[in-house]
């Protein structure tokens, strides 16, 4: 069943709300045919080579919101603006480097 245009919601059933990229297994491209050396390919390698087939997608989506991040752009991230009271250690012209300048 994983011919050229099988769809998920062919073979499984799946949500209404279910994005069409999932129902298709077909518009994921970019999934590569080289080789590599047997002795060096580690199962991560060898997984994801293969494209997905509708055995392998997702039947229900559920969505997550934005809520966190649209404030976060809206208000922009932490920025600490506090005092700095200590002092900062030289890496040039401290007593370590004068140091092994005179050594």
């Amino acid at each position: 069943m994983e011919g050229h245009g099988v769809k998920t919601s062919d073979v499984y059933r799946v949500d209404e709300n279910l994005p069409e990229r999932f129902n298709n297994p077909d518009c994921f491209h970019g999934y590569s045919q080289k080789s590599s050396h047997r002795l060096y390919q580690t199962s991560n390698q060898a997984y994801g080579s293969k494209r997905p087939t509708v055995h392998e997608m997702p039947t229900q989506f559920y969505g997550s919101s934005r809520q966190f991040s649209e404030t976060i752009l809206r208000s922009g991230m932490f920025c600490d603006n506090s005092f700095n009271t200590s002092l900062d250690k030289s890496r040039v012209t401290g007593l370590a480097a004068m140091a092994t300048l005179n050594s």
